[in-house]
């Protein structure tokens, strides 16, 4: 779900980015509106932001290889991530440089129709991309605040597309807000001082984007209530009697890996412990279906071990840390 409703919300931005792209560059050419350059700028690089994540999906769709024997699931961290660069440098940098010249060599607007009306047809179609990026989020999001999906979301791309569409409408808002009072006071140190604001502001969203694409690329656990299905999934009370402990890491979005030593009887056989581990998958499995690589080690559980101390690492036989440590 989360990667069919990703692509939909990119395709969805991709059609109004190129759309508003063309449009506001001619209301450049004819009205000389610095923050319609930095607008254009800004939605042609988001238009190759949404180029990259298609790309980053496509390419973490290839199977397994010896070489990289956990595929290639994090390929979609890696482009969202060169989107934040891109946002940041292309978009952010862009903009604030040409407020910056546009305050120092300030010149009247000509044509304010121009600049206007492109800005007005760019908010209804950045709305409409925006309004999809809701509808896609709210099928995954559940409870969450925006914040927290925005945080803990582990396919990148639906929070990529809502902050770049969230961004750019404010950042239109601000555009109508710098022409505007251009008009109003003859000025074009306004429309500069607008300019720089959008570049703020595309600069802080890159740095948020990036904050969030680095955590996945190094590496996060499942959620907190994916690991209680799988702590759920794994004891049967009979043969596994525990889990010792317990490590879960996204080798993509829609990819996990689950790594736990469980407890087993000691009188147990090697039959019958190889019958449990089976079926502990196959619970695992059931439960939590993204979690695709499984490694079960049995082992048997002592109190004395896991009085040894707090370091359950250093004590193989101690308790299983909880949801927060895996």
């Amino acid at each position: 779900m989360s990667a069919s409703g990703g692509t939909r919300a990119i395709v969805a931005a991709l059609g109004a980015n190129l759309a508003i792209a063309a449009s506001k560059f001619v209301a450049f050419a004819f009205s000389g509106s610095s923050s319609m350059l930095a607008e254009g700028v800004h939605s042609l690089a988001d238009s190759g932001n949404q180029f990259l994540l298609l790309v980053g999906g496509k390419k973490a769709q290839r199977e397994a290889t010896p070489q990289h024997p956990f595929g290639y699931g994090r390929e979609r961290y890696i482009y969202a991530f060169l989107v934040s660069i891109v946002l940041f440098s292309v978009g952010g940098m862009f903009a604030i440089y040409e407020g910056y010249e546009k305050i120092r060599h300030p010149h009247e607007l000509e044509h304010w129709y121009w600049p206007v009306g492109v800005l007005v047809f760019a908010i209804l179609a950045e709305g409409y991309s925006f309004r999809t990026a809701i509808r896609e989020s709210n099928q995954l999001r559940g409870k969450l605040s925006w914040s927290q999906f925005i945080r803990r979301a582990k396919a990148p791309e639906l929070p990529v597309v809502l902050l770049e569409d969230f961004g750019a409408l404010i950042g239109l808002v601000l555009a109508l807000g710098g022409v505007g009072l251009a008009l109003l006071t003859g000025d074009g140190v306004w429309d500069g001082i607008g300019t720089v604001c959008i570049g703020v502001l595309l600069v802080s969203i890159a740095l948020v984007l990036a904050a969030e694409t680095k955590s996945l690329l190094l590496g996060e656990s499942a959620g907190l209530e994916e690991v209680r299905k799988i702590e759920a999934a794994v004891v049967d009370g009979h043969t596994v009697t525990g889990i010792i402990h317990m490590r879960t890491l996204h080798l993509g979005p829609e990819e996990l890996l689950v790594a736990a030593k469980i407890a087993v009887q000691h009188d147990d056989t090697a039959g019958e412990v190889a019958a449990a581990i089976n079926a502990a998958e196959a619970r695992i499995r059931e439960a939590v279906p993204i979690a695709r690589v499984i490694y079960l080690e049995p082992d048997i559980y002592s109190e004395t071990e896991a009085a040894r101390g707090a370091d359950r690492d250093a004590t193989p036989g101690g308790p299983t840390p909880h949801a927060t440590g895996h």
